[in-house]
């Protein structure tokens, strides 16, 4: 499939997803928008993926944010089905039953700060710089950047950030829990490939049922999640790579596992 704003590159079980418009800071635009749609379904639909990979090309920026050129002629209608779409690939990332890793190498901004969040894990390099500054252009965040952003970090911090518009650096983004990991440019992608390889290395059914259960529990009751839970854990049971798993553990040796 041949993609004009993105690349897709897939080896050893992990797919990457790069952000290809590096004179224009990654920024979102529809095109990149319709490509990254296409490029999730891609690798939903692979068997042989077992990880997913998003970054941005360069060394500036993973995504600065939409692309604000576009939004000057949009009419309300034509900015709202816009929202519409980004917030259902966003979804799509969030609910994909692969982990999906960021790795955040430069400007995380607006669109981009809400793509990120919508990844599983997220490793930046130190000089990432993290915001949603749309206050500053007399709208708010509109891909679920309100509503991840509270739920990550609270409400009172969340809102400092959506309505100052103010930018963070990466280690102040780490002490509020947007990031799980910092390192030098110049390691982030070794150590988010790493990340990836110990990922995919793991039974692929338990990694679709543990990212299940945190993400149908996350926003229900406590009881209904936990019955899920169980309900997950009880299916892992009847899957070649739970025998796979315990018969390893029991012999003392690393496991094989099949993804079945």
């Amino acid at each position: 499939m041949g993609f004009q704003t993105i690349e897709l590159q897939t080896e050893g079980g992990i797919a990457t997803i790069i952000l290809n418009r590096p004179k224009a800071l990654n920024a979102l635009n529809l095109a990149m928008v319709a490509e990254l749609e296409q490029a999730v379904h891609t690798v939903r639909d692979d068997p042989s993926v077992r990880v997913v990979v998003i970054t941005g090309a360069g060394d500036k920026a993973f995504a600065a944010g939409a692309d604000i050129t576009e939004f000057k002629t949009m009419s309300p209608v034509d900015a709202w089905m816009f929202t519409q779409q980004i917030q259902r690939v966003y979804l799509e990332i969030e609910r994909l039953l692969k982990p999906v890793i960021a790795a955040v190498n430069g400007f995380a901004l607006g669109g981009g700060c809400e793509l990120m969040m919508a990844c599983d894990i997220v490793y930046a390099s130190d000089r990432a710089k993290i915001g949603q500054p749309e206050i500053n252009l007399g709208m708010i965040p509109g891909a679920g950047g309100t509503q991840r952003l509270s739920r990550l970090i609270g409400k009172q911090r969340a809102k400092e950030l959506v309505l100052t518009g103010e930018m963070v650096g990466a280690q102040e983004a780490w002490n509020l829990g947007l990031l799980n990991k910092v390192f030098p440019p110049d390691q982030l992608m070794p150590e988010v490939k790493k990340l990836a390889e110990k990922l995919a290395a793991k039974g692929a059914v338990a990694l679709k049922a543990a990212k299940e259960a945190v993400e149908e529990g996350y926003d229900i009751e406590l009881g209904s999640a936990i019955a899920n839970e169980g309900k997950l854990f009880g299916l892992c049971f009847g899957t070649e790579d739970k025998v796979e798993g315990v018969n390893a553990f029991l012999e003392k040796r690393p496991p094989n596992f099949k993804g079945k």
